[in-house]
């Protein structure tokens, strides 16, 4: 195994997936069980690789069009956390809850969605394509214990415990805008 193509693959995931720990870390102060999020980043990162190797593989069987509508989703669960949020309509049970595990990886791969624009040329000319999918999915679990120890760092929990509620919405209608307007 060359160790080249192993730290080409763990580098491109960094520079691609830096904008993830800002929301592991909302993810892991806001949900229930760590597992649920992590869960979520496997399925959403898993989407978003088997969209990437379909795309290299077949060339250009993902439309470039389609990539900037993923934004919808996070823009949406953005939109209803604001409006909650804004009405003030907090359910005392679940005051500090994240999405569920199919919205968390709906917005993993949404935010993704350009990283999907880096990996297809990349996995259409490497040689060693699933040298990159082994090493991401590694990482995933690295960047999953880096958003938990974000979170439950003394003045990071603090921070989000009391700005959490209102910088979810606002990384995911960002994230949301961001994904729709860039194509």
């Amino acid at each position: 195994m060359d160790l080249g193509v192993i730290g080409q693959a763990a580098g491109m995931f960094a520079v691609t997936n830096v904008d993830d720990l800002v929301l592991l870390a909302l993810f892991f102060a806001r949900a229930k069980s760590a597992w649920r999020v992590v869960t979520a980043q496997y399925l959403g990162f898993t989407a978003i690789l088997a969209i990437a190797v379909i795309g290299a593989l077949g060339a250009s069987l993902l439309p470039a069009q389609f990539r900037p509508w993923l934004g919808l989703i996070p823009l949406a669960l953005g939109l209803k956390a604001a409006w909650s949020l804004w009405r003030g309509s907090d359910d005392e049970d679940e005051p500090d809850a994240a999405p569920g595990i199919l919205a968390m990886a709906g917005v993993t791969l949404a935010n993704g969605g350009d990283n999907i624009g880096v990996y297809v040329p990349v996995f259409a000319v490497a040689d060693s394509l699933w040298v990159y999918v082994a090493v991401f999915l590694l990482l995933v679990g690295v960047w999953c214990l880096a958003g938990w120890f974000l979170a439950s760092r003394q003045v990071v929990a603090r921070a989000l415990a009391k700005w959490g509620h209102i910088a979810l919405p606002v990384v995911l209608i960002a994230i949301g805008l961001l994904v729709l307007f860039s194509g």
